[in-house]
């Protein structure tokens, strides 16, 4: 169950375009630690009473400090819920997909799916697939396969973070355990070189290196936004991981780095 204020603020972010701004907002405190709300509504060209009713509701959701005249950070690496993450990036996040899907066999075949918005833009590109099977601990992506007649879904069991709707811990764990997988295809919060892959849930993590554990490849879907940076838990480190999809706006020595260290690299938007 979500809690009280993820709920509300799930039933408040209405439009694409809303969410989209409540996420710049949280981009803008993160980055200078306080903001005015004068600068908000600047930067962002909206009404100071638009800015202000934004501010109430990420508030309420503690994910900023509600300040008189504006609002300041929390801490660095705050989690946004997955209702927000969602519009983030959405392009980028199609062309992993589509590339990640182009590279699964098209007969009977086994994957492992984390939570996170970029796994779930690989879950629709499954639609025309013939005959998979997901293995996943994730709710959205669960309800998203639901309806693709050539899919297969097996849900693990676990405790539901609302943050991420994923089911984590010891049930989890359990099955991802008990079954053998193709290609294990990781969302994550940063990936780098020196720190592998990463997120910022430690029960999250655990589970998501059951899922790597268990299968014959790793994959990484992640935008550019993601490379380069260290979360709280390590998911994988860099040596498991086969192979990162990713897209041109990554930092290029970080890429570079990532080389070295043996991925294999695909720039989806390139291709």
């Amino acid at each position: 169950m979500l809690s009280p204020t993820t709920e509300s603020l799930i039933a408040r972010v209405t439009t694409g375009r809303r969410a989209e701004r409540l996420v710049a907002i949280l981009d803008l405190v993160s980055e200078r630690g306080t903001v005015a709300l004068a600068e908000i509504s600047d930067e962002l060209g909206i009404s100071a009473a638009t800015a202000r009713r934004d501010l109430s509701d990420l508030a309420d959701q503690n994910l900023i400090v509600r300040t008189h005249g504006g609002a300041s950070a929390l801490e660095r690496g705050r989690e946004i819920p997955v209702a927000l993450r969602d519009t983030r990036f959405q392009e980028a996040k199609r062309s992993i997909a589509r590339a990640m899907v182009r590279r699964l066999p098209s007969e009977r075949y086994v994957v492992a799916l984390s939570g996170g918005t970029t796994t779930a833009s690989v879950a629709r590109a499954l639609a025309n697939h013939r005959d998979i099977t997901v293995v996943t601990n994730s709710l959205t992506i669960a309800n998203l396969l639901s309806g693709y007649a050539g899919v297969r879904v097996a849900m693990t069991g676990g405790f539901l973070r609302p943050q991420s709707l994923e089911l984590v811990g010891a049930l989890a764990e359990s099955t991802f355990n008990a079954v053998n997988v193709g290609t294990a295809i990781l969302g994550a919060d940063g990936i780098s070189a020196t720190a592998g892959v990463t997120t910022h849930d430690e029960t999250e993590a655990r589970t998501n290196r059951a899922m790597v554990a268990k299968a014959q490849r790793t994959v990484v879907v992640a935008d550019g936004s993601k490379i380069g940076n260290v979360a709280l838990a390590q998911m994988a480190e860099v040596g498991q991981v086969e192979m990162l999809i990713t897209d041109s706006s990554a930092d290029p020595a970080e890429l570079e780095k990532l080389r070295e260290a043996g991925v294999q690299i695909v720039l989806a938007d390139e291709e």
